[in-house]
């Protein structure tokens, strides 16, 4: 009977395994607006793969450069929660980003005069360095903390996906309510 039964039970115990569906634990997307700031290419996942409704941990990279030689990049690192039944979620997150920017000597020189001799500006005295996304920025490189509250729709098989969502943002210098970000990516 032994010998019989052991078969069936390595049977039951395989299609337990196989049957049961992959969900689409990770995802990579484009933000603008939301924690990158102005934008940000991002990787979320799972810390639980097999609960949708797990903590989990979103990582990614923005920035950009203008010709006038002005450039940003940031780095937004958040935990969060998805609360909800496929393929609606509900999500919420905290974080920060941490960010720097450099800015054109030119554009914020205060006073100065043109040098006959070399044929340059020669810049006296330069603007004070601050710099405002939003929020005053002591300098550069700096961090800013990131809250989130949003909808993500996340397909049960994987494949297109997006979210909407507030995210306030704080530093030393303040806090604003009202940013806000719209993410379109992939999961799988």
């Amino acid at each position: 009977m032994k010998k019989t039964l052991l078969p069936f039970l390595f049977l039951f115990i395989g299609f337990q395994v196989f049957g049961q569906e992959k969900l689409p634990s990770q995802s990579v997307f484009l933000e603008v607006g939301g924690a990158g700031l102005p934008y940000s290419f991002n990787y979320d996942f799972r810390f639980d793969p097999s609960n949708m409704n797990s903590w989990g941990m979103r990582v990614g990279a923005g920035g950009y450069t203008v010709s006038g030689g002005d450039s940003f990049f940031s780095l937004p690192i958040m935990a969060n929660k998805l609360y909800g039944k496929g393929p609606h979620y509900f999500e919420f997150g905290a974080g920060m980003t941490f960010f720097t920017f450099s800015r054109d000597a030119y554009t914020y020189c205060e006073s100065g005069y043109f040098d006959n001799n070399s044929g340059q500006y020669i810049c006296s005295s330069y603007a004070q360095d601050n710099f405002n996304f939003i929020l005053d920025v002591d300098g550069s490189p700096s961090v800013m903390g990131v809250l989130n509250f949003g909808y993500r729709k996340i397909p049960v098989d994987g494949g297109f996906t997006w979210k909407v969502n507030v995210n306030p943002i704080f530093n030393n210098n303040g806090f604003w309510p009202l940013f806000a970000g719209v993410g379109f990516g992939y999961a799988f």
